[in-house]
């Protein structure tokens, strides 16, 4: 584990990368870079969901405002209003209004408790959803996270019977990116992937950029934002930031995962995914042993803060916009470099 100081981290030159790109490859990433599949993701607006009147169908709208691919939804954002608590007509009446945007569906749990991911397939199939994440929070040696993990996990096919459904695994700051390659391998199931985490890697005591290389086989979706890296412990810590305010190498992230895949690209969505003020301890340290302990721990959340709620709220909805344009803006860059390279 390097110093939190090393961030950004060296090689994460993004046009040196594209330098070294064939004239074909560059041309491929220019075109990805153009189209690619951004998602509004539920988290940006955290705060609104939890404090303010935000619903689901408000997600499908700002992702229909932005021309957005589509969304990616926890079941229980919006508690009272989230898809968790809807009957099935409201679920599918939620489907409707996404079909009828244009926009895919992409619902998401915290959680590989058999009893969650039972109940997050049906509401993804209630919405016509074409994916759904997971992640273990179990409490216990990495040992024994893995091999429940494991088991939770080998019974997705049979919550899918039919096939309708793509399932990720996301790196959610306490298993290592070879623990999680691990996991997906032993499940078996060619429908499981892993979700790439711009940031959480950071809290395994992993560096953004050699995280991707060891997942970058596995990875089908993505969720981006920055933080600032804080030493914990003799670990790292996260800070969610404002994208590009903080230290992860977000273009040469995108460029990395843009290049994945040959014929089609391998990445299926990228969840714009703002998680200002949002902190996550370290869980991984250098002087552990070879089996270490998790501890227990909650769902993510963000605390609001003691200032004016109202003013809080505004401010989240004012950076998931401001991201939005912020991503774009690197994807154009990325495009422009890309498609200088490919006419050389």
């Amino acid at each position: 584990m390097n110093a939190p100081g090393t961030f950004p981290q060296a090689g994460d030159d993004w046009q040196a990368r594209i330098a070294a790109l064939s004239p074909a490859a560059a041309a491929r990433l220019a075109a990805r870079a153009r189209s690619a599949p951004l998602f509004a993701h539920a988290y940006a607006f955290h705060l609104n969901f939890r404090f303010g009147a935000m619903a689901p169908a408000d997600l499908l709208a700002h992702a229909a405002k932005h021309g957005l691919t589509g969304v990616q939804i926890h079941v229980e954002d919006g508690e009272g209003a989230s898809l968790a608590a809807m009957t099935g007509a409201e679920l599918a009446a939620f489907g409707a209004e996404a079909h009828r945007l244009g926009l895919a569906v992409h619902v998401e749990t915290s959680s590989t408790e058999p009893e969650d991911l039972a109940r997050t397939a049906a509401i993804a199939h209630a919405t016509g959803a074409a994916a759904m994440r997971c992640y273990p929070r179990y409490e216990g040696r990495v040992s024994e996270i893995i091999a429940r993990t494991v088991q939770a996990l080998r019974g997705l096919s049979a919550l899918d019977p039919e096939g309708r459904l793509q399932f990720t695994l996301e790196q959610h700051e306490d298993l290592t990116s070879a623990e999680l390659v691990g996991i997906v391998q032993a499940v078996g199931n060619p429908r499981l992937g892993l979700l790439f985490d711009f940031g959480n890697m950071v809290n395994a005591g992993e560096t953004p950029l050699a995280a991707l290389a060891a997942q970058a086989g596995w990875v089908r979706e993505v969720h981006v934002k920055d933080c600032l890296v804080v030493p914990d412990r003799g670990g790292w810590a996260h800070r969610a930031c404002l994208s590009g305010e903080g230290h992860l190498p977000m273009r040469a992230l995108l460029v990395g995962l843009l290049l994945l895949g040959e014929d089609m690209p391998q990445i299926r969505a990228f969840g714009l995914e703002e998680e200002e003020d949002y902190f996550a301890h370290a869980l991984r340290f250098p002087d552990e042993g070879p089996d270490p302990h998790i501890p227990a721990r909650s769902a993510s959340f963000t605390d609001p803060g003691p200032g004016d709620l109202a003013a809080r709220l505004r401010r989240e909805t004012e950076a998931a916009e401001r991201q939005v344009r912020i991503v774009r803006a690197m994807l154009d860059e990325i495009a422009t470099e890309a498609a200088r390279k490919a006419r050389t």
